[in-house]
């Protein structure tokens, strides 16, 4: 076992930073209290994760049995975005006029592409993404709080569908 795990720690380190991402991603829709949350983005990024190691790792093992054997290590990768898509759809509810959910569904996809960005080893550039959209999320949530805010404020508006915004 200490073996198999020395040799194959890299793919570990994969899984575990896929399951710590989408964890954090999940948190922050659980506090909004979102459809989606803590453990749907996790599930969601590992298995992404998982699919895409998998994908990658047969090809090169299975390539070499047969001659003239062609294999494409992200193919399983575009078929998780087919995927993510059915899920995201699952999210989004239409409630009269409103539509709610748009923002979760978004985020479903995007811990998809976290989960097959480190399944396929791209670490510093998975959380540079990760970090980047949760600070600008953040500044996002800030401006339109302040929308509705001073929208609010005027009188005589009946500005409602703003709060959507806040997603």
């Amino acid at each position: 076992m200490a073996e198999h795990l020395a040799q194959h720690y890299e793919i570990y380190i994969r899984i575990s930073l896929s399951a710590f991402l989408g964890f954090v991603i999940g948190w922050d829709r659980q506090s909004k209290s979102k459809p989606a949350g803590l453990k749907t983005y996790m599930y969601v990024c590992v298995a992404s994760a998982l699919i895409t190691l998998v994908s990658i790792y047969s090809a090169g093992r299975f390539s070499s049995l047969f001659e003239h054997t062609m294999m494409d290590p992200m193919r399983l990768a575009a078929q998780i975005v087919s995927g993510l898509g059915f899920l995201g759809a699952g999210v989004i509810l239409k409630d009269g006029l409103q539509v709610k959910g748009l923002t979760s569904a978004a985020m479903i996809l995007f811990v998809g592409g976290v989960g097959i960005g480190i399944g396929a080893g791209f670490y510093a550039l998975v959380v540079f993404a990760v970090a980047l959209c949760m600070a600008l999320a953040r500044i996002a949530n800030w401006i339109e709080r302040h929308r509705i805010k001073k929208a609010n404020q005027l009188p005589g508006s009946a500005h409602s569908d703003m709060h959507e915004l806040a997603e």
